[in-house]
């Protein structure tokens, strides 16, 4: 009888599991913002604390933190607009330059390679073709929907009107105490992937600055703040710094053994601080071993796309602290902190 059951619970087991993840994919436009917000108000929850433990109200603690973000996303759009506002007012024809070199580039791959590719009209015309301005306003409109959406769940997190220890306590863990430990565990992980994740952003956009003013490669205040930013999308962001920056120095530099070794040490770059030293300092601070971090990363960048490479480390360090509440799913957890935690007993 107790096989049975066990069976039986195995099979609803496997049912479950995909159902859950083509839900979180189907409904993506809701989790998204409701799983960001979350993150976003777990990190500034610290200052709530210390802001009521000073008797000040908490629809005013609610408004220092959402001045806080607002005053840090508008440092940093100030920063991207004026480094591409040098870009754009640059005198050195470099556009002019680019059209020529990738029309050639192109010819060259349409020669060797049979790539189809119009030579009637620029190449930035045919990027700017009425079908692709189509997606890139519709691109906007959802980025910018997404926006307030977060804005929204993440006013209603820090208000308590969704409370994190009440959702855990009645859905998951249904014991008061574990789940407030579960959530200070989270809420401590959390902040420490920020500081690992900046960290490691800071370094490899200082690297690929100084990258781009050794090799006389111009605007490398912009390549650096550009990388800086874009390392915070997992994996994806690396390629696109390398590629980009790759085009633009084969525009301004000769195709000689300067452009080699200048994508050679950008490349070195996202090598050593992305795929090397992150997940070694992800995995270690939060005892997750690099093989689920980077089977996490591909399984949320499959349900969210970008939104779930920057979350899959954060969603994954929430479910270990869930799984090790557990009797039954402590090997579990065990697995995913990798053989050198699983094999040591916790005193």
């Amino acid at each position: 009888m107790l096989d049975q059951r066990r069976t039986t619970n195995t099979l609803l087991l496997f049912i479950v599991i995909p159902l859950v993840f083509y839900l979180l994919k189907l409904l993506s436009f809701i989790f998204i913002p409701l799983f960001s917000s979350m993150f976003i108000a777990l990190l500034f929850l610290p200052l709530m604390r210390g802001l009521g433990r000073r008797n000040v109200p908490r629809l005013a603690s609610i408004i220092i933190v959402i001045t806080l973000i607002a005053i840090g996303v508008f440092i940093g759009v100030e920063l991207v607009q004026l480094s591409s506002r040098q870009i754009l007012t640059n005198n050195t024809g470099f556009f002019g330059k680019a059209e020529i070199k990738i029309n050639d580039l192109m010819l060259y791959l349409q020669d060797k390679f049979g790539i189809v590719y119009d030579t009637e009209g620029s190449l930035l015309s045919q990027f700017f073709q009425k079908e692709n301005i189509g997606s890139t306003f519709d691109f906007i409109r959802k980025f910018f929907t997404n926006i307030m959406m977060i804005i929204f769940f993440t006013i209603l997190w820090l208000s308590e009107s969704i409370n994190m220890h009440k959702v855990m306590n009645n859905t998951i863990l249904k014991r008061k105490h574990t789940s407030i430990k579960a959530f200070m565990k989270i809420e401590k992980d959390l902040i420490t992937f920020i500081k690992v994740k900046f960290l490691v952003s800071l370094l490899t956009g200082i690297f690929t600055g100084l990258a781009c003013v050794f090799f006389d490669v111009s605007f490398p205040i912009f390549w650096g703040l550009f990388a800086f930013l874009i390392n915070f999308v997992q994996m994806v962001g690396s390629f696109i710094s390398v590629i980009l920056l790759s085009i633009f120095a084969f525009v301004e530099l000769d195709p000689t053994s300067t452009l080699f070794f200048f994508i050679l040490s950008i490349s070195g770059v996202q090598v050593v601080f992305g795929a090397i030293l992150e997940p070694i300092f992800m995995g270690k601070s939060f005892s997750i071993n690099v093989i689920t971090v980077l089977i996490m990363l591909m399984l949320w960048g499959f349900i969210w796309g970008i939104p779930g490479l920057i979350m899959s480390i954060p969603i994954t360090v929430f479910i270990k602290i869930i799984l090790e509440q557990f009797p039954g799913t402590k090997v579990i957890a065990s697995i995913l902190s990798g053989p050198e935690r699983s094999i040591t007993p916790r005193k």
